[in-house]
């Protein structure tokens, strides 16, 4: 570890070097990717300088252990033992800071959620989840825009795309996807029965065009009219658009804008992030269990998260997290949630980057 640390030391002197060439800072791109990695950098460097401190206290304080003077070797031994539990816990954050970062941290995010089993309750449940992530995006100033909704007739919502923009958004949304259940008493019950649905939320990170290529031969568009509530040009004009990737058979609609194409634009960056994550997925699957596991390995094949309204709690299955906050959280208090989730799959990741490192017998 003192090796690669040593590296990225010199790594950050080297960049900080380049970005006073004045030819470097002419180059508007090639200063912004460098200032973007002497920050990354940085976070490492600054730990690793205390980390050096820190060894150092200890080399001084273990020879005043020698000293002849009780007093002296007595606050000898203290210092040390506070330098010692200070060297573990600067050495836990240099090993977490030296994981492979995700590279689609920093991007925006597409969240797709949609009703599942529980019929109208699952719509209204649906409609929770998105006002819950939308409240949440709002306390980080990050901007929320729907890229295609189905409505249900009593408020409910059948299916909701919407995009994210804000950096650092797919990092903390990340951990949302899968199969989010909710056990409550429908407005509609009048016995007062319990009822449990189920909402799927699909969390992908905002494909550029540089990071996923569509051949348009390759796409099938199609135009009709808009349908359900809408505006005047709903059942009027054809500005609704539907893409077909013929090589995969994803499909895509928007018909939320009136204008044709604002609707495609919109298909497309559904399409491409579709498309990015499939590709993910694909480089997952071929990846070990323990692999598979490590954050941003994006599993969203079961049940991660109750929302219980008769106890008013919140349970992450994942991590065995109950918060008995229900209200805060569906009002976009999920900080916690993901601070929690964080944690958990680095700690996860450091676990496996380490027996990787461990030799077999």
């Amino acid at each position: 570890m003192f090796e690669k640390l040593k590296g990225v030391e010199e790594r950050f002197l080297e960049i900080e070097k380049r970005l006073s060439d004045p030819e470097i800072v002419k180059d508007r791109q090639a200063y912004q990717t460098l200032t973007r990695e002497h920050a990354e950098l940085n976070k490492i460097v600054a730990v690793f300088d205390q980390y050096k401190k820190t060894l150092d206290g200890i080399e001084d304080s273990t020879e005043l252990l020698h000293d002849s003077d009780p007093d002296i070797k007595s606050l000898a031994r203290e210092e040390l033992a506070d330098l010692n539990q200070n060297k573990d816990r600067l050495e836990a954050d240099l090993k977490r800071l030296l994981l492979p970062r995700d590279p689609n941290d920093d991007k925006n995010v597409i969240i797709e959620i949609r009703a599942g089993t529980g019929g109208e309750e699952a719509a209204l449940f649906a409609g929770d989840l998105f006002r819950m992530y939308a409240r949440y995006a709002e306390t980080r100033n990050w901007k929320v825009e729907i890229m295609s909704q189905h409505l249900t007739g009593v408020g409910g919502i059948k299916e909701i795309i919407a995009l994210v923009q804000g950096k650092g958004a797919y990092s903390d949304f990340k951990f949302e996807s899968g199969i989010h259940r909710v056990q409550r008493v429908p407005a509609t019950e009048a016995q007062g029965r319990i009822h449990t649905s189920a909402v799927t939320v699909a969390v992908l990170p905002e494909a550029e065009e540089v990071d996923v290529t569509i051949d348009p031969s390759e796409l099938k568009i199609d135009v009709y009219r808009s349908t359900g509530p809408g505006g005047q040009s709903v059942n009027t004009t054809d500005s609704a658009v539907r893409i077909t990737h013929l090589p995969t058979g994803l499909v895509v609609t928007c018909q939320d804008e009136k204008s044709q194409l604002k609707n495609k634009n919109k298909a497309l960056k559904v399409l491409r992030s579709r498309l990015l994550d499939q590709i993910t997925q694909e480089q997952n699957a071929k990846r070990s269990e323990a692999r598979k596991n490590q954050v941003g390995s994006g599993d969203r094949s079961g049940r991660i998260r109750t929302y219980n309204f008769p106890q008013g709690r919140v349970t992450d299955h994942r991590i065995g997290l109950t918060l008995y906050k229900l209200e805060d959280i569906l009002q976009g208090g999920i900080s916690e949630l993901i601070n929690e989730l964080t944690t958990y799959f680095q700690a996860q990741a450091l676990q496996n980057a380490q027996s990787n490192q461990t030799p077999t017998p």
